[in-house]
């Protein structure tokens, strides 16, 4: 829970198997979960294995969590497309606990994802979906240059009802390029 006004020290990390308990409570939340394409009532053990397949050595998905004092505040990850003409995308999930939400954590967590796509990850493209009316997370994506491309009408059930996501995506902002010596 937040302690003070000040904006809290957010550490972000790798996420690991043991935080399987955290995302199972953050993405259980009744305030978080319709929010995102997840199924209520999540089970640690699922989760368990979730993380497990993405801990091997050159995996290529990245989840990473935000901590404040040892807690994990929320949890991010990019997803690779594994098609082969799309190799170059990947997609965005990204989850902050109720307590935590307005205090800067899903910020901290969208520049470790970008910063990890424009750096490192080799992805000119990161797409999401985003429930129409999830105003506050469509504000953080469009600074962070996520552009809406469209709009899918009665794209999921939520609370007995079919509702509408937009698609977002970014672009990489300075493609990279190879440098090469003159001969």
């Amino acid at each position: 829970m937040p302690a003070s006004t000040s904006a809290p020290a957010i550490r972000i990390r790798r996420a690991v198997p043991s935080d399987a308990a955290a995302y199972a409570l953050i993405m259980g939340d009744p305030e978080v979960f319709p929010s995102l394409m997840q199924l209520p009532w999540a089970s640690e053990s699922v989760w368990r294995t979730r993380l497990d397949e993405t801990t091997p050595a050159g995996q290529a998905d990245l989840r990473i969590v935000a901590e404040i004092d040892g807690q994990v505040a929320g949890s991010a990850g990019l997803h690779p497309a594994v098609q082969l003409r799309r190799r170059h995308v990947a997609m965005l999930g990204i989850s902050v606990a109720s307590p935590w939400q307005g205090q800067g954590v899903g910020r901290a967590l969208m520049q470790a994802l970008c910063d990890y796509a424009d750096n490192w990850g080799q992805v000119l493209r990161i797409e999401l979906t985003v429930f129409a009316d999830n105003l506050r997370a469509i504000a953080l994506y469009e600074r962070f240059g996520f552009r809406h491309e469209g709009t899918h009408r009665g794209y999921a059930l939520r609370h007995g009802q079919y509702a509408d996501v937009h698609t977002m995506a970014r672009l990489h902002p300075q493609p990279p390029v190879a440098a090469w010596p003159e001969p």
